[in-house]
């Protein structure tokens, strides 16, 4: 077992190294620029168009699908708001110092780009099957795109089996442990609650799942913020020494303080870039799944709305974490706590009583969504290979080790899944790069005609 611990540990190290890093910022890079730099010009048209979709204004221009488009947003953004955006934004601040921040904004920016390649593309090479229900998401994009039906495969298997841990037992792991040390509820009690909410929703196929999300993701990201904005307020003094010390770090690094160890700009940059790409999952293919299903007749309005996704999740939640753990000099005088340890020290540092328990409920509401969400994202994998007769028994499965997750510390499981999460990024890279000319084509016929604009 300790063999093939270690060979796993090899190839995550690769998989979310900086061969991989490149490979997803530079996909980013050049499809802004293949695009024409949607981002810039076409964000505010994004911001329109969600907006009308969460007001339920938007029905004259649907088109066929399983979830509105709003729905698919929230769908998304529950998998990737998760504990990246607490623990993962802990980490990269205290390994890298407050310059990952900079790195993470930028690896966002251009990831932007990647998000909508991925949701503009799922829409384009959805099926419907027999059963009339829709599948999308970059293996078909794969399949149909390029005619690499293999590579196509290979990206649903890594899926069909990462959703296991990194959208399942991890989350209820943590769950169960941040319940356990915040409110002391038992691990058990905690296991049981869980496994019975995510059984409720996941039963009900994708349609339930958009439904939950399109409540809970709202409520859940405005809690988060709220509290980290009250923290940003008390202290806007340092705001604009705390932006200087986010740029300063980001090329000069960090020096050392105290205990903690300084930070190199090599760690700044590694460090942002790898937990700003954990958090928005842009380049990994997941998010093609859920927006590809979305009730859209042209494929770039729904690209343009998957952009939206990436912006919350990383340049306004992840930078509140990060904002707020750097104004309240945390990472100094935390005594070198990292993780979700590190943010809720940050936050009870000016809420005192409440703040470990803002961050405890974000962990929890953060954790569900995720997990909710990452089952239809395997469901869908799965369905790809075997067929629509797989859904409801992977579903069972899914509940099943949800319950596993969150009493037991499984680090094989773990390390396998997480290695076959990053590993997605390369089928799906290599269908964005070559399908980037019918995404260029796409995105331009649609935003030159004014009437679908409106």
């Amino acid at each position: 077992m300790t063999a093939i611990m270690d060979l796993l540990t090899i190839i995550d190290d690769f998989v979310w190294g900086p061969p991989m890093i490149v490979m997803l910022i530079g996909t980013g890079i050049f499809l802004s620029i293949r695009v024409g730099f949607p981002q810039l010009f076409h964000l505010r048209y994004a911001w329109k168009i969600t907006f009308k979709g969460m007001f339920k204004k938007d029905t004259a221009e649907r088109g066929e699908g399983e979830i509105t488009p709003f729905q698919a947003l929230a769908s998304t953004l529950a998998a990737t708001v998760g504990n990246g955006n607490i623990a993962g934004v802990a980490t990269a601040v205290a390994a890298g110092g407050p310059g990952a921040l900079l790195w993470m904004w930028i690896t966002a920016f251009f990831g932007m780009a990647t998000r909508m390649g991925e949701a503009t593309l799922g829409v384009k090479y959805r099926i419907k099957d027999k059963d009339g229900a829709y599948a999308a998401g970059s293996m078909y994009f794969i399949e149909k795109g390029l005619g690499q039906k293999w590579l196509g495969w290979l990206f649903a298997l890594f899926g069909a089996i990462a959703a296991f841990g990194i959208g399942d037992m991890v989350q209820t792991n943590s769950m169960a442990l941040v319940g356990n040390s915040v409110f002391k509820i038992p691990v058990v009690v905690t296991a049981i609650v869980i496994t019975l909410l995510v059984w409720i929703v996941v039963v009900g196929g994708v349609k339930r799942i958009g439904q939950v999300c399109e409540l809970l993701v709202p409520i859940m990201c405005f809690f988060y913020i709220i509290g980290a904005l009250i923290i940003i307020f008390t202290k806007i003094n340092l705001v604009p020494w705390a932006f200087g010390e986010i740029f300063r770090s980001a090329f000069t690094g960090r020096a050392a303080i105290g205990g903690v160890a300084g930070a190199t700009v090599a760690q700044a940059m590694r460090y942002g870039v790898a937990r700003g790409i954990f958090s928005n999952e842009a380049g990994l293919g997941s998010g093609s799944i859920a927006h590809g299903v979305a009730q859209t007749k042209y494929p770039a309005r729904q690209g343009s709305i998957g952009m939206v996704e990436t912006m919350i999740d990383t340049l306004i939640i992840c930078s509140m974490t990060g904002l707020v753990i750097v104004l309240t000099k945390s990472v100094e005088l935390s005594g070198g706590l990292t993780s979700t340890a590190l943010t809720a020290y940050a936050f009870t540092s000016v809420l005192k009583g409440v703040g470990g328990p803002i961050v405890a409920i974000g962990s929890l509401l953060f954790g569900y969504s995720t997990v909710i969400t990452w089952c239809y994202y395997g469901q869908t994998c799965a369905r790809y290979m075997m067929g629509p007769a797989v859904i409801k028994p992977y579903a069972w499965l899914f509940v099943i080790f949800a319950f596993l997750g969150a009493v037991l510390k499984v680090p094989f499981v773990w390390l396998l899944t997480d290695a076959l999460n990053g590993a997605m990024a390369i089928p799906n890279l290599i269908g964005l790069l070559f399908l980037s000319g019918v995404l260029a084509k796409e995105v331009k016929e649609y935003f030159s005609n004014p009437e679908l604009l409106g």
